[in-house]
């Protein structure tokens, strides 16, 4: 059918408008209207088209905002299409708008960065009138505001937010291919299907074609860019054979960090004779751009491989590109899987009937696919500013601080300490081989290679790719020039469990485990490619029987700590999880913030304990306010605790109330039990509750760590216990 801008859409994007429509049209829609659309579904024709029918048929003493992503210009391109779809209606951009207003009929297409950049004087009061001052004059007008926000999930930030309610839009139209539905908001998607059967994206993606269980690979990139160069060239030869004259481009993804890997990757392809000289290689970076031709993008663009860093700007689209290559340098980094849209582009937006034409290929050694960019748009909760009642703000509390000065055991300390540790977990002894034996089955890996799973497949919908378990097992030859940052990332990670600085932590685990380091705390002596792999390998299994360590009771009175203090203040305001849909929702006028609600404590945005102790303090008319405190930062009440290894960490209870008579009581909450399991998670609780009963002790205060039980709420601020069968855990009205 041909639509309102004279050009025949599919029958998905004729749909797609006319939901627009309806939704716009009818004043009980909710305000804002999320559209997903899959990449290559040409949301910018279906919008354009949208914009003509809305205004022609519905009201045109309405303006439309077309906000676009600061990166790739963006905001031109979509402008640049609707001048050629629909040149009889008027466009501008923000120094259009700045200079003119807004008038009726009009579509102003404005980049992101140009009203929510720091310093941007595109928001400064001058000789020009700015942009609220024209706001506000369109306002006076009467004019309609229509709010179409593209790529949604790029600039959902509080100044975003500021900028978009200045509008007071009818209607906000959020577009994205990775968004996801919320009953706050109206919401329909475009099925992906829809968009394949139309030939304008692949029939379906392959990742890691090639690629055999139990595979071995020297070197990744070496791996990953023979299979991708072999499956262009044979792309390639196809093209040619149905006499077309299209160019596949193989996109390299680079992570952060090291140019030492793009340099490598760069000898790779000369000596596959892909240079930057004879034309076949560009380069796409915010620091570098090279050889990058004026008809990069056209299906007979000459360079054959790019590199580039992270993902290609949004909106960018180059339909000859088949193939994405995403390096790593660490073992856990995300694929992001919005940027398979890249290469899912039909080059003719037609399909061949050729499975090797129809799909795009994908190879990585990434192990976690990532779906989209999660935003507060997409959350069920949102935050909310509060403000403090004015008879909370004079109220004070003694916060503690880490002292700097304490340095905490020392590494030779730490050693033994971490050895008893392991030695009393899997009952170790003196003979390194049987010790191995007992670690391997306790789950340790051994070896002198790196183990890999990398997922294998094909996939119709992009979205399969994050819930795929179709994966195989790779391994990788240790190289120690090669794989030294694999081997500090390990390290990295390891040391987040005992505080310590990474030279530190490799230090100890040599001692532990590799051969050569002379010491009596020696558990197995592995070689260097050995030990190399060990530490890569069981990475998460080191962090977490580390972490454990650090959680042996200890007296926290009997250490020579005097932590620093300062004064607390409750935040004049902040912001606080919000659940939208909230049933019969109620004031909890004991609350030290105003217009705090039981939206802000359900079993969405609460534990459970918090949100029974909040209901509960609700019922007693001799508390005079009750704050709920911060999980970090330095605003917020702390208390600090230390570990068995003697470092030092800062917790933060969850509750501040005061009484009536002026008391004070501190609260900790913690999961309780639920059909005899214990529901706790933190390992840390007996040390936290031993400083925390130390700190009430010295300020007088009251104070408990309260769990749940049966929906009922339990205190203990006496002697520690685990299991609530025991008596310390008293009922909580009996003692607060």
């Amino acid at each position: 059918m041909v639509s309102g801008i004279g050009i025949n859409l599919f029958d998905f994007q004729e749909k797609a408008v006319l939901k627009l429509i309806d939704l716009v049209g009818d004043e009980n829609s909710k305000q804002t209207i999320i559209m997903k659309s899959p990449t290559g579904s040409g949301k910018t024709i279906i919008l354009i088209d949208f914009v003509e029918e809305y205004l022609d048929k519905v009201d045109d003493n309405t303006a439309f905002i077309w906000l676009c992503p600061g990166k790739g210009d963006l905001e031109e391109q979509s402008r640049k299409k609707m001048q050629k779809y629909a040149p009889h209606r008027h466009t501008q951009n923000l120094f259009d708008a700045l200079k003119c207003g807004f008038p009726a009929g009009s579509t102003t297409f404005i980049n992101w960065e140009l009203v929510t950049k720091v310093g941007n004087t595109a928001l400064r009061d001058g000789e020009h009138a700015n942009l609220y001052n024209r706001i506000a004059e369109a306002h006076r007008a009467n004019l309609q505001f229509v709010v179409i926000i593209d790529e949604e999930h790029s600039n959902n930030t509080a100044k975003a937010k500021v900028v978009i309610d200045a509008f007071s839009a009818k209607n906000i139209i959020r577009v994205s291919a990775t968004a996801l539905e919320n009953k706050r908001f109206e919401y329909f998607e475009i099925d992906e299907l829809d968009v394949i059967n139309a030939g304008l994206i692949t029939k379906a993606l392959y990742v890691n074609e090639g690629i055999t269980e139990g595979m071995n690979v020297d070197e990744d990139y070496d791996c990953l860019l023979d299979l991708a160069d072999s499956k262009r060239k044979d792309i390639a030869n196809r093209y040619a054979e149905i006499g077309k004259t299209i160019r596949p481009l193989v996109l390299i993804q680079f992570p952060n960090g090291q140019p030492e890997t793009i340099d490598a990757v760069e000898k790779k392809l000369e000596s596959m004779g892909y240079t930057y000289e004879n034309g076949m290689v560009s380069k796409w970076m915010s620091e570098d751009k090279r050889d990058l031709p004026d008809n990069l993008t056209a299906n007979d663009g000459i360079p054959v491989f790019l590199l580039m860093k992270q993902a290609i700007s949004t909106g960018w689209d180059c339909p000859r590109a088949k193939i994405l290559v995403k390096l790593r340098e660490g073992m856990s980094e995300n694929f992001e899987i919005q940027t398979i849209g890249r290469i899912r582009r039909m080059p003719e937006a037609v399909h061949y009937d050729d499975d090797l034409l129809d799909f795009c290929y994908v190879y990585t050694f990434d192990e976690k696919y990532k779906m989209g960019l999660l935003t507060s748009i997409d959350k069920a909760y949102e935050m909310r500013r509060l403000f403090l009642k004015e008879k909370c703000k004079s109220f004070t509390l003694e916060k503690q601080l880490r002292d700097l000065d304490f340095a905490g055991l020392g590494e030779r300390e730490v050693l033994y300490k971490l050895y008893d540790s392991l030695v009393a977990k899997y009952r170790l002894g003196n003979d390194k081989k049987q010790n191995k034996m007992l670690l391997e089955e306790a789950g340790y890996i051994f070896g002198d290679t790196i183990r890999g799973k990398i997922l294998e497949g094909v996939f119709v919908r992009t979205t399969a790719v994050a819930n795929s378990d179709n994966y195989r097992t790779i391994h990788r030859n240790v190289q120690t020039h090669n794989h030294g940052i694999y081997l500090l990332h390990a390290v990295d990670s390891i040391k987040t469990s005992i505080g310590m600085q990474t030279g530190k932590v490799k230090a100890i685990l040599e001692r532990l485990f590799r051969k050569g380091r002379m010491t009596n705390k020696k558990l197995v002596a592995l070689e260097t490619r050995e030990f190399y792999a060990f530490v890569i390998n069981n990475a998460q299994k080191l962090r977490q029987d580390f972490h454990e360590a650090t959680a042996n009771m200890i007296e926290q009175e009997g250490i020579p700590l005097q932590p620093k203090t300062a004064l607390f203040h409750i935040p004049e305001q902040d912001f606080y999880k919000y659940d939208v849909n909230e049933k019969n929702e109620r004031d909890y006028l004991k609350n030290a913030f105003e217009g705090y609600t039981s939206g802000f404590a359900t079993s969405l945005v609460r534990s459970m304990p918090e949100v029974l102790f909040e209901q509960y303090c609700e019922t007693r008319d001799d508390i005079d306010w009750v704050y709920k405190n911060g999980d970090s930062g330095k605003q917020y009440f702390s208390i600090v605790y230390i570990d068995s290894l003697q470092h030092q960490w800062l917790f933060y209870a969850d509750y501040v109330v005061k009484m009536k008579d002026g008391t004070v009581w501190v609260i900790e909450t913690k999961g309780g039990e639920s059909k005899g399991k214990d529901k706790n998670i933190d390992i840390q609780i007996e040390n936290k509750f031993n400083a925390f009963k130390s700190y009430a002790q010295e300020k007088g205060l009251h104070w408990g760590f309260v769990r749940d039980l049966n929906n009922r709420l339990y205190i203990n601020n006496t002697v520690f216990a685990l299991d609530m069968a025991d008596d310390h855990w008293q009922p909580l009205e009996e003692v607060f």
